[in-house]
């Protein structure tokens, strides 16, 4: 995550065009957008204060210059959730063991675990398709019918990752009917996360496999997106249920704030709701 601030700051420059913010456009410009004495003057802050900002060397920048520049960027929501994530990274309690070279060498499934009562929970679910990630997106825990719509039960470990399974998995295009729009939405969560975690090592060794492997994943994370998959809806294309329209919510769980309940919440007497309820009972019929 090097190099991420500035990088982030300088993608949403290139957004706005000097006219956009009254600015009269003079000189050739190198770049698209805003130049860095631009924003800085908009912001009210000194060109050199920006500069180290963007260059990463600003640790203690006030709450109030950080909306300064968010205004004048016109960050949305997540974005100046993410640029305060970036700005301001949490420092290393004193005294703290930085990473061993063994934990550095794991695989990047998550080694934490969900407790029995929210596996009850999502038990309980009967008619919603329920599972939990991590912060990596890597999946801890499901229901039958999680498992029945998405499939998880039946892969390694390592692969119950949504972004692998979303960028490498050659039947994600036929599992997501607009790929596309899924593609886009996982990697602006996933940066997201990233912005909050910087010290990760699984968190950097799982974009540099999906850069190096993907193409598609490569372009849209230089995008710099950032966005939380926190509510929406998504289509599936089942290969017994058919074409599934899914709502879905997601829910913190207050004891383990890295962990998510992704909850698919069709419309009851929907056509959707139908085809669950008899994916359900074939599962149902398999495991008897």
């Amino acid at each position: 995550m090097d190099g991420e601030l500035g990088d982030f700051l300088r993608s949403r420059r290139a957004r706005i065009q000097p006219e956009e913010v009254g600015l009269a456009s003079y000189g050739r410009r190198r770049v698209p957008g805003l130049r860095r004495e631009e924003v800085a003057q908009l912001a009210g802050v000194s060109v050199d204060y920006y500069i180290r900002l963007e260059q990463g060397r600003g640790p203690s920048v006030s709450d109030a210059v950080l909306d300064a520049v968010a205004r004048v960027l016109r960050l949305d929501e997540a974005e100046q959730e993410y640029l305060r994530a970036v700005a301001r990274p949490p420092r290393r309690t004193e005294g703290a063991p930085a990473a061993s070279r063994e934990s550095a060498a794991r695989p990047t499934v998550s080694a934490s675990r969900v407790r029995p009562g929210v596996q009850l929970i999502l038990d309980g679910l009967d008619r919603n398709p329920a599972y939990v990630l991590d912060h990596r997106m890597d999946v801890l825990a499901w229901n039958a019918l999680g498992d029945a719509v998405v499939g998880f039960s039946d892969r390694a470990p390592a692969d119950r990752n949504l972004p692998r399974r979303v960028f490498l998995d050659p039947t994600a295009r036929d599992l997501y009917p607009d790929w596309p729009a899924i593609a886009s939405q996982t990697v602006a969560h996933l940066r997201l996360k990233a912005g909050h975690h910087p010290d990760d090592a699984a968190m950097g060794r799982l974009v540099g496999e999906l850069s190096a492997a993907s193409e598609d994943f490569r372009r849209l994370w230089a995008d710099h997106l950032v966005k939380p998959c926190d509510h929406g809806v998504k289509q599936i294309r089942h290969p017994v249920a058919g074409l599934l329209n899914l709502p879905y919510e997601t829910l913190t769980i207050p004891a383990a704030p890295d962990q998510t309940v992704v909850a698919y919440t069709p419309e009851p007497g929907s056509e959707t709701a139908e085809r669950l309820a008899l994916l359900g009972s074939w599962v149902t019929s398999r495991a008897g």
